[in-house]
């Protein structure tokens, strides 16, 4: 006999998946208007805003480098991160007990302070350039989460395997690329998506790090809302938005998202 649900568990699915969905409907409908002000529900329907995006210089170029330093940092991140998760799984018991919280220090303190941190230490004291800089404090910023991630996945691998394999004569940085990454695969995938989502959505950090001529996309929006009102800053969030959906959309068309599950 099929459990009856109590209109009141409905009721409150219903305002959950409305609080979560609402404001996407609104920075949808706002950007999609053809008024020149922000405005909902949208007054006609034009996709100009979009084409605006485009058509302004700061925004193609924002655009570029947000993805560059997001790639990159994430990238960093996954070289330092999947190591470090992989000796605080893998020797938990002789390594000291607070270096795993050393490594999510950078969730831990406010994102503010900690960009003010490294422009103190990064621009003033050793004069790193700004893309260097950048590139940097993202992969610090997400960092944290990678290894999170990653040893999500490692605490479920039984060690045991790859113990087996350098028994029987496999080197051990042959048997960490062909046994031990195939199996936490998952882990390292979802940490990519995270880091690389959390990264070109930044702006705690980047704020403070950009500079005269190189700035990140989050930072320009907020540049342009300064100077305009105009629906463009809701086209650039629905943009940011379909970025995101289109990195869930490849890894599910690559490796599916039961597979991440798993």
């Amino acid at each position: 006999m099929p459990t009856k649900i109590h209109p009141a568990l409905i009721g409150f699915t219903v305002l959950v998946f409305l609080f979560l969905v609402g404001p996407l409907v609104i920075v949808f409908g706002a950007a999609i208007s053809d008024t020149t002000y922000l405005t909902f529900p949208p007054q006609g329907i034009s996709f100009r805003w979009f084409e605006n995006i485009f058509a302004i210089d700061a925004f193609r170029r924002t655009i570029l480098t947000s993805l560059q330093v997001a790639f990159i940092a994430t990238f960093l991140a996954l070289l330092i991160g999947i190591p470090a998760a992989y000796a605080l799984n893998r020797h938990r018991v002789q390594l000291p007990a607070w270096l795993s919280t050393l490594f999510v220090l950078p969730v831990l303190v406010p994102e503010l302070v900690l960009g003010f941190s490294l422009l103190k230490n990064l621009a003033f004291q050793f004069n790193a350039p700004i893309y260097l800089s950048l590139v940097i404090g993202h992969t610090i910023l997400i960092l944290p989460y990678v290894i999170r991630v990653i040893s999500a996945s490692l605490a479920s691998f039984d060690f045991s395997i790859e113990e087996a394999a350098i028994s029987l004569g496999s080197p051990p940085l042959k048997t960490f690329f062909t046994v031990l990454l195939p199996n936490v695969r998952s882990g390292v995938i979802a940490a990519f998506i995270l880091a690389f989502i959390t990264s070109i959505n930044d702006v705690s950090i980047s704020i403070f790090l950009t500079g005269p001529g190189l700035s990140t996309l989050p930072i320009q929006l907020l540049a342009h809302m300064e100077q305009f009102f105009d629906p463009t800053v809701a086209s650039v969030s629905v943009l940011l938005m379909v970025l995101t959906v289109a990195v869930m959309a490849i890894v599910e068309r690559t490796l599916g998202l039961t597979f991440l599950a798993k």
